[in-house]
């Protein structure tokens, strides 16, 4: 595993146990870095441990939402609408045109319950949302797609 820092590896080292307690099917990718995907229903959430500067982690878990949808107005209104009523993360839309659902948790401080919370919202908010964006704005869901 690659780490660029000792406090991404420390938090790394935190988050696994708690991962793999919580989650039946936590995978890692075969690639050496720091992620671990977790699916659900039509949903795949990938949690990252990343470096923050030199002092801190981050501990960002995103989903593909939608991939391929047509980016209009009524999407970007339909998106911002539902951040603010988001209690937990937000949608945001990549370079590539593809709707993400993300949440971005600080490393030294975050505890399982924290860490629950943050995967399960990206989890359960990209599974609930998928199915009404391809429907109205076309795309694929991430189970769909082709990597």
């Amino acid at each position: 595993m690659k780490f660029e820092t000792p406090i991404q590896q420390a938090c790394y080292e935190k988050i696994l146990p708690w991962l793999h307690d919580l989650y039946d099917n936590v995978y890692s990718p075969p690639y050496d870095l720091p992620v671990f995907v977790l699916p659900l229903g039509s949903a795949t959430a990938t949690v990252e441990v990343l470096p923050w500067g030199h002092t801190e982690a981050i501990i960002s878990t995103w989903s593909y939402v939608v991939t391929g949808a047509e980016i209009t107005q009524d999407l970007m209104r339909f998106l911002l609408q539902k951040n603010s009523e988001m209690q937990f993360g937000v949608f945001s839309i990549d370079d590539d045109g593809d709707i993400r659902f993300h949440t971005t948790l600080v490393g030294s401080t975050c505890d399982r319950d924290e860490l629950q919370t943050s995967v399960s919202s990206v989890l359960q908010t990209a599974d609930k949302y998928d199915d009404t964006i391809v429907k109205t704005w076309g795309g694929e869901r991430a189970l769909e797609r082709s990597l």
